[in-house]
């Protein structure tokens, strides 16, 4: 597994909660929107297991409404232990982000 995987399989639960809580969304439509925004290597093969996992875990609900071309799409949206499983994804993200960032991206340790 490469190391961007390895970082992505890490955030992208974060990623599909975050997209979710934007509007209800469909499993390809979400598989469109993550590859639009840069994530051109997460495939819906990758995203219906997540989606699984977290209706279990009863961060988002399904619901199974009519298309306008063809057969029936289960839509998902955020439940509230979702919403707040979003807003920790985010805090903790902040907390990684901004240290991994000044280490790489800051150059100066004090001293070190």
């Amino acid at each position: 597994m490469s190391l961007r995987s390895q970082l992505l399989k890490g955030v992208l639960e974060g990623c599909i909660l975050g997209i979710i809580d934007k509007g209800d969304v469909y499993g390809y439509e979400l598989s469109s929107k993550l590859q639009k925004m840069g994530l051109h290597d997460v495939s819906e093969g990758s995203i219906y297991p997540i989606l699984l996992r977290l209706q279990k875990a009863n961060l988002i609900q399904g619901e199974m409404r009519d298309s306008p071309t063809g057969p029936k799409r289960k839509y998902y949206r955020l439940t509230n232990e979702g919403k707040n499983a979003l807003e920790q994804f985010i805090y903790e993200w902040e907390r990684l982000k901004k240290p991994v960032d000044h280490i790489l991206l800051g150059g100066n340790y004090g001293g070190l």
